[in-house]
């Protein structure tokens, strides 16, 4: 969920309104991944670099993020969506196996993501799930995330779809 901040500069809005939008995008999308068939859905809303940002975005952010709990999950429980949150974990030893860290991951009972969707036209991870994303395909979309739903969706859905998925192989 990337470019709330651009959005709103370029609408001549507070950088707080690209935040809001980017709430209400996020509720579009996950309608449109329901419709979609999409079992898997993980969204990358605050990283540790967004700690750095003004205190009273941040501040803004977070009482964003519990009004949107409060208001989202209850209705997304009934539609099925299980919502996970996750975020940092203790350190993992030294001398660890690709098992022991795959175990140590935020969320590591969930699939490894088949598709990652980056918006704003930026074209990076920024550290979003980074061992998990090994095989994904990426596809990265201009539109500020505040713009983004069902048919941006759709449209990375297809290209994805069209992709020949060789996971390393010829």
């Amino acid at each position: 969920m990337d470019g709330t901040g651009r959005w709103a500069a370029s609408r001549g809005l507070p950088v707080a309104e690209g935040h809001r939008e980017g709430a209400r995008a996020l509720r579009r999308t996950v309608e449109a991944a329901l419709e979609l068939g999409i079992e898997s859905l993980a969204v990358y809303a605050f990283s540790t670099e967004n700690w750095s940002r003004p205190a009273d975005e941040v501040e803004s952010i977070i009482e964003l993020m519990d009004e949107t709990i409060d208001r989202e999950l209850p209705d997304l429980a009934r539609q099925g969506v299980r919502t996970r949150f996750f975020g940092r974990r203790d350190r993992v030893p030294d001398d660890v196996s690709e098992a022991d860290i795959a175990a140590h991951l935020y969320a590591p009972e969930l699939p490894d993501p088949d598709l990652v969707i980056r918006t704003s036209g930026e074209q990076r991870l920024s550290n979003f799930l980074l061992w998990q994303s090994a095989y994904a395909e990426l596809v990265f979309d201009e539109t500020y995330w505040p713009d983004f739903g069902e048919d941006r969706l759709r449209a990375a859905v297809e290209e994805f779809a069209s992709r020949g998925r060789r996971f390393g192989a010829r």
